[in-house]
């Protein structure tokens, strides 16, 4: 089953993608605003128990590392910002993107070949 993060859940994991296996002080020393470390524990448990972590014990401390690729996650809320926010229209999400927000025109050339590659694709 794909996974689906809360907030504070997706907060936790980003730091363990970026940082890569963590104990619970070392993930609430990098959030960013303060949580009581139990919290954290609390958190960390609650991914672990869904299956989006698994931990090795060091000493008194579990160090918890992610089961789930960042890159898995990111297509999951994707898939469900597209579905809940633009009813399903990639279009509609890609029309948002390029006119409300800035881009870049080195983002739009590599947005422009991304989609220029996908017509070739599906052309063939």
């Amino acid at each position: 089953m794909a996974p689906i993060f809360t907030d504070r859940e997706l907060d936790v994991m980003a730091i363990l993608w970026e940082r890569g296996p963590s104990t619970a002080a070392e993930v609430r020393a990098r959030l960013a605003d303060t949580l009581a470390h139990n919290t954290v524990l609390t958190v960390l448990t609650v991914l672990e128990g869904k299956g989006y972590l698994s931990h090795t014990e060091e000493g008194k401390a579990h160090r918890f590392r992610p089961l789930v690729k960042q890159e898995v996650a990111g297509a999951t809320a994707a898939s469900r910002v597209v579905e809940k926010l633009f009813g399903g229209s990639t279009e509609r999400l890609l029309t948002h993107l390029v006119t409300e927000r800035s881009v870049s025109p080195a983002e739009l050339r590599r947005l422009r070949c991304l989609l220029d590659e996908k017509l070739r694709e599906v052309d063939e």
